[in-house]
Parts: C-alpha cells; structure tokens; sequence
C-alpha cells in the first residue's frame, strides 16, 4: 500500500477553503478521497464553565488540539482508522462522540491554521492557501456564524475585531509563503481549482505507475 496524498487547504476565516476542498472533493469523484477539517480539533474544554469557554480565543493556534491532528494525519498515512473529534460550537467544546473515519487514497486537510505547524505541513504533499480580501472575509464569517452556529451580530462582530483580525494578521496571513499554490477569489477561481485537480491527478497517475 502506498502513502496516501495529502493536500492542505489553508486561508483566513471565511476565505473559501471548504468550497476550494468541497471542489477538489468533487472533481475527483473516482478516486479515494476524505475531508478532514481542523475546526473538529478545537481542544476539549470541559473542565471549563460555558461562561469560561466563551472567552477563549479560538482564533489563537493554542485552540487547537494540533498534536491530536497530527496523529490522526500520522495513523491515516498509516492506513489505520481514526475517530474524528465532534466539535459543538454553540456549546464551545467537543462532543463525547466522535466519527470514525476509515484511510483513503487522498486527504484534504482544511483549516486557518494548518500550514502554521511545521509538524502538520511536512504530511502534505501539496499546500494551498485561499486569498480573499478582508472585507469579503468578515461577511462570509458573520452569515456563518449566525446562520449556522447561533451566534449573534453583535459577539461576531466583537469577536472579529478582538481576536480574529488580529490573530489572522499574526498567525494565518504569515504562513502564505509555505503555500505551492495560492488560490484568490475566495475558492471561486474555475480556473484555479481545475489546475489544482489536474496536478492532483498527474501525482495519482505517476503513483500508480509506481504500484
């Protein structure tokens, strides 16, 4: 069995990572594919007061249960099944079950934060960054937020301007330079993606050629 083929999709909230992953997704229908999102490894908190987890700054690296991540990436290259955390954001914490997911051929890893760790970035093969304008930014992550994850105008807004702008600026718009390749328009370059899946497939090809 060989290595699976990693792909990281990194980018600022609400840049269009999921829909750049969700197209990969989709233009590769005949091949072994998975998902993995980072947003699923936010730490579990449940030592914590829901008033306590409200104020943690999960746009901060330390959110996260990176090392966890590491080793699901780790047991998947591996050909081993993992149980992917569930994460409750209107509760802010991780649910006690989780989703068993089994290897597959290619990996996507989505996330703010996945090219910020050395450890995570030398899994993949290939490493995206989605570029889309701040302003865009802040209207995707406020009908996110409210729509899907009970938030309100007001705590989204706070919250993007304490933490998440800040945080992006420090941590997430720095870790461009890892990319190979950097996608503009928020995940909605045709162009761009049709590029990407076409480089996937020539590593799928030159891998089986390999078999």
């Amino acid at each position: 069995m060989t290595k699976p083929i990693v792909i990281g999709v990194a980018g600022g909230t609400g840049s269009g990572k999921s829909t750049v992953a969700k197209a990969i997704f989709q233009s590769l229908p005949d091949e072994n594919i998975l998902i993995i999102e980072q947003d699923a490894y936010y730490r579990d908190q449940s030592d914590l007061t829901y008033e306590e987890r409200v104020k943690t700054n999960y746009d901060h690296p330390l959110a996260f249960d990176t090392s966890l991540l590491i080793e699901h990436i780790h047991d998947l290259c591996n050909h081993k099944t993992i149980q992917k955390p569930i994460y409750n954001f209107s509760k802010h914490n991780r649910e006690l079950e989780s989703i068993k997911v089994c290897p597959r051929d290619i990996i996507i890893v989505e996330g703010i934060m996945i090219l910020e760790d050395k450890q995570l970035r030398d899994l993949m093969d290939i490493k995206i960054f989605v570029d889309t304008d701040a302003d865009v930014r802040i209207i995707r992550r406020i009908t996110r937020d409210i729509n899907e994850r009970g938030r309100t105008l007001e705590s989204v807004i706070e919250q993007y301007l304490k933490t998440v702008k800040p945080a992006h600026e420090q941590f997430i718009e720095p870790t461009k330079k890892y990319a190979d390749i950097i996608i503009p328009e928020g995940g909605y370059n045709k162009v761009a993606i049709d590029i990407m899946t076409t480089k996937v497939t020539s590593i799928i090809q030159e891998k089986n050629k390999k078999i």
